[in-house]
């Protein structure tokens, strides 16, 4: 199995021992959780509203996926990690934007007590990608 390393300016540079994204066997991406850091600064995004955080991260996903040759429509899988789920409301709404319902990948959606730099979102995803 190939593994390859994906790494992009576009979004923000990991904050520990990971990396954005990782290509396996050429087919399957997995992009690291993403949280509403700003690409250029490593600043936060939206501190406390988690409609612009989740704008920021879905953002963030999208730079890495095209990093690693896929798009929005090749997700197949996201996580979102909530730090109250009384903000699924506010997060979905952006997050439809992105993934219609007839399309949208398979999701899960958890409460965690806490998150990196204690924002409200993190999301990650697999995507499927052409073997090249």
């Amino acid at each position: 199995m190939s593994r390859q390393i994906i790494r992009t300016n576009q979004a923000p540079a990991p904050v520990g021992p990971y990396n954005q994204a990782i290509v396996a066997s050429g087919q399957l991406v997995f992009v690291a959780g993403q949280i509403a850091l700003d690409p250029q600064t490593g600043m936060l995004v939206g501190e406390g509203d988690v409609a612009k955080q989740t704008e920021q991260v879905l953002a963030n996903l999208k730079a890495i996926l095209i990093a690693s040759g896929a798009t929005f429509e090749d997700v197949v899988k996201t996580t979102v990690f909530l730090k109250d789920m009384n903000d699924f409301a506010a997060m979905n709404a952006i997050y439809a934007q992105v993934f219609q319902d007839d399309t949208a990948p398979a999701r899960a959606c958890v409460e965690v007590a806490r998150l990196p730099k204690d924002v409200l979102v993190e999301i990650d995803c697999i995507a499927t990608i052409a073997a090249s």
